[in-house]
């Protein structure tokens, strides 16, 4: 099986303090990068908190565990294909619950055509979505 150049990560993990809310946030705020509800496991079947997996084409790479807030905060970075759809995670996110880590735009800190968006999720994790491309 070969893997992807881009794939650093296979999948992470995020607990959350209410894996309702927080479903809820992550099905607005990733819906426009088609990233969607894969998987829901529930806690009877493995211990612990609900679980609930998001991705592409069926393949779980971010999953939610509801249990405890945790600390410290992490920061997931999404890729997006075009700067449009920084601009819509940005505003599905904001519509979804989450607040404010730094509006859509260039950070060319990093490089010229970094292109990005933050927002907090209800439990204060950094979520962001990111383009490489250029304009």
């Amino acid at each position: 099986m070969s893997l992807s150049p881009l794939s650093l990560i296979d999948h992470i993990g995020l607990q959350v303090s209410d894996i309702a809310r927080a479903k809820a946030f992550y099905v607005g705020a990733l819906a426009p990068l088609s990233i969607e509800v894969v998987m829901e496991i529930p806690a009877a079947l493995k211990g612990g908190g609900d679980v609930i997996g998001f991705g592409r084409n069926g393949k779980g790479e971010l999953w939610l565990e509801g249990g405890a807030r945790t600390g410290p905060h992490l920061h997931v970075a999404f890729r997006a294909a075009t700067r449009q759809l920084v601009d819509a995670f940005y505003k599905a996110a904001i519509s979804a619950g989450g607040r404010d880590n730094g509006a859509p735009g260039l950070r060319p800190i990093y490089h010229a055509n970094y292109y990005g968006a933050f927002v907090l999720d209800p439990d204060g994790h950094n979520i962001e979505a990111v383009c490489h491309a250029p304009a």
